[in-house]
């Protein structure tokens, strides 16, 4: 699981931490991961790690069949079966050959109002997805003073209609089973999404469309609503993950507002029904918004019930929303948080990268998939497995439609942060200066190519690929290709990959930690800049 940065993915978490101490609750989920580590996520290709027992599930077990051990009789003793002429290999077949796929295409048209409908049709189940994307209406439009904005937004929009209550929407989506969510993170939109029978999908656009176009934002509602996140908002600035985090994007991103991850609480408080109504009357609106459909249906018939419920969401004529890149990184930084008595030190060294369509973005994904990809990756077999600093250290690259990051981070005792972030970045200057080997490069693909397969089972899946695809304005036979793209990748292009974009003369240090017990080997490396824990710089070391 990869570090938290905004605060949608923070209360993500929230409720994940929560499910993961009750594993009847986690649905076949990976829990298996610290939450701080920030293990990459490949667009559309990562698969969950294995389900992991908590202790006392072990302890259980072992008390229970602890007695009946002990009682049973000893067993017979069994001839090993012969093994003359029988050659142990100890490896699992692997074929080298390079699977080739063709996506099921997906139908696609726009309607008169803007909206772009994409239907894949799958009969295989009796059920339905769908996603219905609002650029211009995320976190990263948000009012300078009003950080958050977006999210209240989003959040609200399902606790109340013009037509429905908070209450009448929770009933009616439960007797039909069906699932509806809206989100709006620090990103560029916000998003509407649902699941149900097919029986039960008219109903459930129904409420949909009624959630997205007559949102009520009622007053009590609102004030439920910030008492709920203010204790959220506070209790997260006692999570060094999350100070961590805060503080790279800002040292990543600058003024951009990429650089902020979370809402305040002045901005909660300040936040009113007009606001959220104004917010939702500009920025909800169809022109440049897109629809995606997966499942039980045709596209005839999908598009037949979508202009029935969205057709009157007008048009409004506005331009596509805005976006730009952040001013270019110029200088290596140290960036720390003093927290004294920590126990811990909470680490992230990373820079500037590339946009989701730059052309070196699967070279980049093989490059993060060698260093910190996961249990296979350098960082955590060196710092976990090797030198035991710490439970996680990965990397992962952030590529939205501006320029993004790339990140390693892990948390390590206090005592081991300076061999620790020695040999973090001893790890990226190899990289650097010297090739992979044959086999990593060729594990790290073999993976990334696997996991791409397993995910095609999914008509949800499929359906996010189509949807990346329509948003980047990538080629029709992008994910056709996807195989072929990542086997082509080099030695040699991870090499010039991670002295182009690993530059050292661009590379920034944050840190999180006690600053009498790692104040002086943050000193070594340079100038340290240091904050307090509410991000007001302080003075230095």
């Amino acid at each position: 699981m990869r570090t938290p940065r905004t605060f949608r993915q923070w209360s993500r978490f929230a409720r994940w931490a929560d499910k993961s101490a009750r594993p009847e609750l986690v649905e076949g989920r990976a829990v298996g991961c610290s939450w701080f580590d920030r293990f990459t996520t490949s667009v559309g290709t990562d698969i969950g790690a294995q389900q992991t027992r908590p202790l006392h599930t072990f302890i259980a077990i072992a008390l229970i069949l602890a007695p009946i051990s002990v009682a049973a009789q000893p067993p017979a003793q069994v001839e090993p079966s012969p093994t003359q002429g029988v050659v142990k290999k100890g490896k699992v077949p692997v074929s080298n050959e390079i699977l080739k796929i063709k996506l099921p295409k997906a139908v696609e048209v726009d309607l008169p109002n803007g909206l772009h409908l994409m239907v894949l049709e799958d009969h295989r189940l009796p059920q339905l997805s769908f996603q219905i994307f609002i650029p211009g209406a995320g976190g990263y439009y948000d009012p300078a003073d009003q950080p958050g904005l977006a999210s209240f937004v989003a959040a609200l929009m399902r606790e109340g209609t013009a037509s429905r209550t908070s209450e009448q929407i929770s009933q009616q989506l439960e007797v039909m089973a069906a699932s509806l969510t809206v989100g709006a993170g620090a990103g560029l939109e916000a998003s509407v999404n649902g699941t149900s029978l097919t029986d039960q999908f008219d109903k459930l656009l129904d409420i949909a469309a009624d959630v997205l176009l007559h949102p009520s934002f009622p007053e009590e509602e609102l004030a439920r609503y910030q008492q709920r996140t203010r204790a959220q908002l506070t209790q997260q600035r006692a999570n060094p993950g999350f100070l961590a985090a805060e503080l790279f994007n800002r040292v990543i991103y600058g003024t951009h507002p990429a650089s902020r991850i979370s809402p305040t609480v002045a901005a909660l408080d300040a936040a009113t029904r007009g606001a959220l109504a104004a917010f939702h009357r500009t920025r909800y609106v169809p022109d440049h918004a897109g629809m995606a459909v997966a499942g039980d249906i045709s596209p005839a018939d999908a598009r037949k019930l979508v202009e029935a419920k969205l057709g009157g969401w007008p048009k409004s004529g506005a331009a596509a929303p805005a976006v730009s890149d952040p001013a270019e990184l110029t200088a290596p930084k140290i960036s720390f948080i003093a927290r004294p008595n920590s126990v811990q030190t909470n680490l992230i060294v990373g820079t500037q990268a590339i946009s989701r369509i730059h052309p070196d973005y699967d070279v980049l994904q093989v490059m993060n998939k060698v260093i910190g990809g996961g249990p296979t990756g350098r960082l955590f077999i060196h710092l976990r497995e090797e030198k035991g600093y710490t439970y996680g250290a990965g990397s992962g690259l952030s590529a939205p439609i501006f320029r993004g990051d790339w990140s390693a981070s892990t948390s390590v005792r206090s005592e081991v942060t300076e061999p620790a972030l020695r040999d973090l970045l001893a790890e990226i200057a190899q990289l650097r200066d010297q090739l992979v080997s044959d086999q990593e490069l060729a594990d790290a693909k073999r993976s990334m190519i696997a996991s791409f397969a397993l995910s095609l089972e999914s008509p949800a899946q499929l359906l996010n690929y189509h949807v990346t695809r329509w948003r980047y304005k990538l080629p029709a036979d992008y994910w056709d290709r996807y195989p072929d793209r990542v086997s082509g990748v080099t030695r040699q292009q991870v090499q010039a990959a991670a002295r182009t974009y690993l530059d050292a003369r661009r590379m920034q240090i944050v840190a999180v930690g006690d600053p009498a017990r790692v104040g002086d080997t943050l000193k070594k490396l340079g100038t340290v800049e240091t904050f307090d824990a509410e991000g007001k710089r302080i003075s230095p070391l």
